[in-house]
């Protein structure tokens, strides 16, 4: 049964302080007489560009042969599920992470040049200056479609000011996405912020009515409840079955990051790393609410734009977790050792493991007459690929989702050396409708997408 009324897109769930968005649902389509066909062209298209540091153990990463034939490596292998809606990309260089006569720093650009494709001003006090990244070209377009012109999170803060790499400002090893030349766009790392300002009403009243909330200790849907039963009233089965679920995952969510912030006294942190106030203590749980919240953003249109940054580059955290007490940073630096070589794919191994999750997460959500990874393009890679030899040339770059039905997934593609990174991203902002004739480096939209 499809929904009895026709919803605006933009419609939100309102009550006491809160603002939240609603998933695609039946009844927002302009008509009844719509063929699936027809509703998934006007699925919106999102975009994401998750970002993982110091590069990857090549020999564990790259396949060995190239088309719809690629064998999965080690690395890989957790996304053996996705491997249709999987395009492996290598060739694609970042040169602009190059040192070009500026000398060390190498981490400080392969960050602050990885979305820019420009070269950063070698700086460590306040005249730093890159360029504006593609995610937020795509923003300034696409933002006046949603709530949230684009979200940034991660899961390591950072420094703004100082030097932190080779006399390069802890800007360019923090941040990913640039609003301007001169400013970059701050990631949240506490999911508790992220949640708020995803579902929160941004209206002046906004501070108080959050406080009078808190203190009842209402959760957000409690305020928006009869709005949301009002709604669901007047829709069809599917529409209604389709927002119950959605209204249960933000329920859900809000439920563990206060269980988080609840028992965050009684866990033991970290040795020697400086874990943010409200924040999971436990990194795999981290890297879990922040791609849980990233995917209802893109659900309820919230945003259609995203950086997620893993680790900061450079960042020499441990994983005990999985067997490895040594930092990332310097098992990066192996010097071709073995048991280094194998602890570096470890890593390598539980970021793909994460990634595996958040686009589980996007393809458990229907949308139209397929799913939700069916209408992103999830960028997954570093701007390092052997963090030995410090090279930013074969980078190790994922791409996942078809882009709306404009990618063709499930191989391997192998570009010629030096191809700029710059001109796949070109290519995507094509497909976001937001043509665009130069970024960075770039020398034209890559071919053999499609």
């Amino acid at each position: 049964m499809t929904s009895r009324l026709t919803i605006p897109r933009r419609k939100v769930l309102q009550g006491f302080g809160a603002c939240v968005a609603l998933p695609w649902l039946e009844g927002m389509m302009a008509g009844a007489a719509q063929t699936a066909s027809d509703a998934a062209t006007e699925m919106p298209r999102r975009a994401a560009f998750l970002y993982v540091p110091n590069g990857v153990s090549m020999d564990h990463w790259r396949p060995k042969t190239s088309g719809d034939d690629f064998e999965l490596t080690t690395t890989l292998q957790p996304l053996a599920e996705f491997r249709n809606q999987m395009m492996v990309i290598s060739g694609l260089t970042l040169d602009k992470a190059r040192d070009h006569g500026d000398g060390g720093g190498d981490h400080a650009r392969a960050l602050s040049a990885f979305l820019t494709c420009c070269q950063p001003r070698k700086t460590s006090g306040a005249d730093i200056r890159v360029g504006v990244s593609v995610d937020q070209i795509a923003a300034w377009k696409l933002g006046d479609m949603t709530r949230l012109p684009s979200l940034e999170i991660g899961c390591d803060a950072g420094n703004q000011v100082g030097n932190c790499d080779s006399g390069y400002s802890c800007a360019y090893s923090n941040n990913i996405s640039w609003r301007t030349e001169n400013t970059p766009q701050a990631k949240e790392v506490n999911p508790r912020l992220v949640f708020e300002r995803l579902f929160l009403d941004e209206s002046g009243t906004t501070a108080k009515d959050r406080e009078k909330r808190l203190a009842l200790k209402k959760s957000i849907l409690d305020t928006v409840h009869a709005d949301a039963n009002r709604l669901s009233s007047r829709l069809g089965l599917s529409d209604q079955r389709k927002l119950d679920e959605y209204l249960t995952s933000v329920r859900e969510l809000e439920q563990r990051i206060q269980r988080s912030e609840q028992f965050k006294d009684q866990k033991v942190s970290v040795p020697d790393y400086p874990v943010p106030a409200g924040i999971p203590d436990d990194y795999k749980e981290h890297l879990q609410v922040m791609s849980d919240m990233l995917v209802l953003a893109f659900q309820s249109d919230t945003t259609r734009v995203s950086t997620f940054i893993f680790a900061n580059e450079g960042s020499n955290r441990s994983y005990p977790f999985v067997g490895v007490s040594e930092g990332h940073h310097d098992l990066s630096h192996h010097q071709d050792e073995a048991e280094k070589i194998a602890k570096l794919a470890t890593i390598n191994l539980f970021h793909t493991e994460r990634l595996a999750y958040l686009l589980n997460r996007l393809k458990s959500v229907t949308e139209g007459n397929g799913t939700l990874l069916d209408n992103c393009m999830i960028v997954y890679g570093s701007g390092i690929s052997d963090g030995n030899k410090h090279n930013h040339e074969d980078l190790p770059i994922l791409l996942f989702g078809n882009g709306g039905g404009t990618i063709r997934s499930g191989r391997h593609v192998c570009y010629p050396n030096e191809t700029p990174l710059a001109n796949l991203y070109l290519s995507m902002l094509e497909r976001l409708g937001v043509p665009t004739e130069k970024l960075g480096d770039s020398s034209g939209k890559l071919v053999d997408l499609t």
